[in-house]
């Protein structure tokens, strides 16, 4: 059986039929702790993995086969929180605990230093800014600032403070979404990128895990500790009309699961946290991964859940889709939900790949 027609296509309402990751493929050569991200390259399929054994890895994959083998590596003074691709696929940006942020080339095969900040590194992106789309790297800091920069100078181009410190961000297009602490979000219109656009605060009531901005630039998706999901646009009108938010990533002891946005089944719940959210290339449907092992897709503009697998024993740490949506990449780690009693010495650290079926990802028709 070939990679991508792994797995069982599953029912239509979004069920699991428990079979569906049993071809995944486990990548060769793993970190040796937890994961904290997965980033694809939009022009290769290379992945990098930031790590808290404080190295950065980049794997090579076979998207045919799902033969894999590690293509380059370079390390931090502390542990990885961060690592993406630059637009051309070129390089890898990375960020961490030991507040540095730095660049690797591919092609040399060089790590260098490009950006400090007062405080870690928690997440960073490369984006084109103004009208003339001039590249540089922006990094958001425990230190409550962002900073822009350009690569040949070792002073920020640009520094933004922010109210709290940043925990995650993500950018499309001209979008660019900085979340922080105490449910902070600042929107950044990157045609202008030296001022924050909106201040705003999450409609979630807990601490923001994740964000992931829709590929059309309009808006984004908002999830945190308490396994629920907020659907936001930029544009009020656009959000009073289209935005809501959703439960997802609990249990009930009964083995009830809701498979519409609008619902989740009754009764006592447990509740785990959404560690990562990413937008299908292609389709524009996304998924969430949570502390409780497992992985969903879901459609926003029908607010349903397109499929649900099975969970694992262990928490999904990151996740991320390949250039052409083919390949679902999911990490399983310890992502410390459980406090240090449950970093048990058996705990895995694995990537896996999921070779993706269109009807799993692919919007189901309106009724």
């Amino acid at each position: 059986m070939s990679f991508l027609g792994a797995g069982s296509a599953g029912s239509a309402t979004g069920g699991s039929t428990g079979s569906e990751l049993m071809n995944d493929i486990t990548v060769n050569n793993p970190p040796e702790d937890s994961i904290t991200g997965l980033s694809f390259s939009p022009h290769q399929d290379l992945l990098a993995v930031p790590s808290w054994d404080k190295k950065v890895r980049i794997y090579e994959i076979d998207p045919n086969s799902g033969n894999n083998q590690g293509r380059a590596m370079y390390e931090h003074e502390g542990p990885v929180f961060s690592a993406h691709w630059s637009t051309d696929g070129t390089k890898v940006i990375s960020g961490g605990a030991d507040k540095q942020v730095k660049i690797f080339d591919l092609a040399t095969q060089q790590a260098q230093q490009i950006g400090i900040h007062d405080a870690p590194v928690k997440d960073l992106r490369y984006v084109e800014c103004g009208p003339t789309n001039t590249q540089v790297v922006v990094s958001g800091s425990w230190d409550k600032t962002l900073k822009y920069w350009d690569m040949r100078s070792p002073q920020p181009v640009s520094v933004i403070n922010l109210p709290e410190r940043v925990y995650c961000m993500d950018t499309s297009q001209k979008l660019l979404v900085v979340a922080g602490a105490d449910r902070h979000v600042s929107i950044i219109d990157l045609n202008n990128p030296q001022q924050v656009f909106k201040n705003t605060t999450s409609p979630l009531k807990w601490q923001t895990r994740c964000v992931a901005c829709y590929p059309q630039g309009n808006g984004f998706a908002l999830a945190s500790i308490e396994g629920r999901c907020a659907i936001q646009y930029v544009d009020e009108s656009e959000q009073s009309k289209f935005g809501f938010s959703f439960r997802c990533h609990r249990k009930t002891p009964t083995g009830g699961n809701a498979t519409s946005l609008r619902t989740s089944a009754a009764g006592d719940t447990l509740i785990y946290s959404v560690n990562s959210m990413d937008f299908h290339p292609i389709y524009g449907t996304f998924s969430t991964a949570g502390s409780d092992g497992s992985f969903a897709f879901w459609d926003k503009d029908a607010r349903q859940r397109l499929k649900n697998f099975p969970a694992l024993d262990t928490s999904i740490t990151a996740s991320s889709f390949n250039k052409n949506g083919t390949i679902f990449a999911y990490a399983l780690s310890y992502d410390w939900s459980q406090g240090y009693m449950g970093n048990r010495p058996d705990y895995p650290t694995q990537i896996k790949l999921h070779g993706i079926k269109e009807d799993e990802v692919k919007p189901k028709k309106k009724r």
